[in-house]
């Protein structure tokens, strides 16, 4: 009789814990869950970023229509930021000015990538030449697999976007 009782409480001293097998399934499983809503929530942070700077682009893009307008032509650039005389106070990031000509002011807060990344496509800015007729609105979006129908993969000026990504182009009406 104890040889058995002694035998039954073996076998339950040996099944109180987990075995590394079960262990080590329980930490892939939790490894693979956590790897794919990291990716997930990168994904979501790119998304989010690339409505920003379609949003942005839009009000710019209303901006320089009510400023020419108002002036007859497009405020005119050779580079990636809106020229000087119509930038009043601080050109750089995040607090790029306003757009102001004349005494009017057409944006109160010129806008930056939202990345405020200096190393990103144009040094945080976003595209902007014209000839004073026409003008090219441009950024770079993270969103490799965005199909808006402004999204190309052709370079319209700048400098810095990966290789891989595309562009969201707006252009005068």
């Amino acid at each position: 009789m104890d040889k058995m009782i002694n035998d039954q409480l073996s076998i339950v001293s040996r099944r109180r814990g987990f075995t590394l097998i079960e262990l080590l399934i329980v930490v892939a499983i939790i490894g693979i869950l956590a790897a794919l809503l990291t990716t997930n929530f990168v994904a979501i942070r790119e998304r989010a970023r690339d409505a920003q700077r379609k949003s942005d682009m839009r009000q710019m893009q209303s901006a320089l229509e009510l400023y020419r307008s108002d002036n007859g032509s497009y405020p005119t650039s050779s580079g990636f930021k809106l020229p000087s005389s119509v930038v009043s106070g601080d050109n750089t990031c995040p607090t790029a000015g306003s757009f102001t000509s004349n005494g009017t002011t057409y944006m109160q807060k010129i806008p930056c990538d939202p990345l405020n990344d200096t190393t990103y496509y144009n040094s945080g800015y976003y595209y902007y030449s014209s000839n004073g007729t026409t003008y090219t609105l441009a950024a770079c979006i993270e969103n490799t697999n965005d199909t808006d129908q402004n999204v190309t993969s052709t370079s319209p000026g700048g400098s810095g976007c990966p290789v891989d990504h595309k562009y969201f182009v707006l252009q005068n009406p």
